[in-house]
């Protein structure tokens, strides 16, 4: 498995795999989580990808009881999770509405919060979920770098920022933020001519993707030109239409990490054929100008 660097010592799979639903399924029993993540690192995909707000936060839970059941599977793994969404349920069922709160005091009762719950005494990689608009950077930014100083966090990012989103974070910080984590697919095209992906490619910062599969929605027949085309390139090179969206992703040099979220085992033991595709610069424009509707300009 390719492995993407983070910081000097923090390295990840090209692979993650995403836990958005691992809550959702009928087992969320140790042992069937524990199949998952087994059928993960079969594949040598090592990075696990979570939030707080996962399963109206109980997913990370989820994932604890699996670390819990079954002592070093830890520390085979990366552990990434996020926070700042304050939703109306769970153990925020008080809050009046949805909101975000990067306030230090929040961040670290997530973080204590997020330790407890997935049963470790550290977070690999820690995101700010959500772009506040009442955020202070000179708050926020402090205390992250306070997470990594106490070694509960070992390096911090964003999700779903603008690039001014993240220089103002960056602006308050002493450790560099080392990803965005934003929606990238098919159906999800904007940040490739936005700026969003030049951005992080200025600095070496390596995106990570979510929904990197539109949701399921690549395959729901509302493309029919494009679904053709990913299902002909796959049956060329002996795989399916969803590791061809996927390749399509690690074709792009900024070294994007797509985020897989799947709860069935057989899909996950073949996310990582999508690292056998090979994807040409004419195939790469070809399934854009399908999946955009138009030839580029």
């Amino acid at each position: 498995m390719q492995r993407v660097n983070l910081t000097p010592d923090l390295t990840f799979s090209r692979l993650v795999y995403g836990m958005w639903r691992i809550g959702d399924d009928a087992d969320t029993s140790p042992k069937h989580v524990q199949a998952k993540i087994e059928a993960c690192l079969a594949q040598g995909i090592t990075t696990m990808d979570q939030a707080d707000i996962y399963g109206g936060y109980t997913a990370e839970a989820v994932l604890g009881g699996a670390l819990k059941a079954a002592p070093g599977l830890r520390d085979k793994l990366e552990i990434v999770t996020k926070c700042d969404i304050v939703a109306p349920v769970g153990r925020h069922a008080a809050a009046r509405v949805k909101y975000y709160d990067t306030s230090a005091a929040h961040i670290t009762a997530s973080v204590e919060a997020s330790l407890t719950d997935m049963g470790t005494d550290h977070i690999d990689l820690l995101l700010i979920h959500r772009p506040d608009p009442l955020i202070d950077p000179d708050e926020t930014g402090p205390a992250l770098d306070a997470l990594i100083a106490s070694g509960k966090v070992r390096a911090v990012g964003v999700s779903n920022f603008r690039p001014w989103d993240f220089s103002l974070l960056q602006s308050s910080m002493e450790n560099n933020l080392v990803t965005n984590q934003i929606e990238l697919s098919l159906l999800a095209t904007d940040a490739f001519v936005n700026g969003d992906l030049a951005y992080l490619q200025e600095r070496m910062v390596p995106p990570m993707a979510w929904s990197p599969l539109g949701g399921g929605r690549l395959f729901d027949g509302s493309k029919p030109a494009l679904l053709a085309a990913l299902k002909r390139i796959g049956a060329e090179q002996g795989v399916d239409e969803t590791a061809v969206a996927v390749a399509w992703l690690l074709r792009h040099p900024s070294a994007i990490l797509p985020v897989m979220g799947t709860n069935a085992l057989e899909r996950i033991a073949k996310i990582a054929d999508a690292l056998t595709v090979e994807i040409d610069r004419q195939t790469w424009f070809e399934l854009y100008t399908l999946a955009i509707g138009r030839e580029v300009a």
